[in-house]
């Protein structure tokens, strides 16, 4: 896959610099970057004492169950207009 072009983007969340290397522009990574970012922070207000492997993976499950409410509703009005 030569043609393959993979950008790299540098990127802050929580505190801590990754180098992400994938297909998508800088910018758009970098406004997931920040949406991680606002999520974990949201999740350590309300929970103060997680550590920060545990406020990971809350942000993780947190970020997927809003996806799959958007995932859900695209199918339901998918299921209305085929009727």
């Amino acid at each position: 896959m030569a043609g393959d072009r993979k950008n790299r983007t540098t990127v802050t969340i929580y505190g801590q610099n990754y180098r992400l290397v994938g297909e998508d522009d800088a910018r758009h990574v970098e406004k997931v970057a920040t949406m991680v970012d606002d999520k974990m922070r949201e999740l350590r207000a309300a929970n103060p004492y997680l550590d920060v492997s545990k406020l990971a993976v809350l942000t993780a499950v947190n970020m997927c169950h809003e996806l799959v409410h958007l995932q859900d509703q695209i199918e339901d009005r998918k299921k209305d207009e085929d009727k």
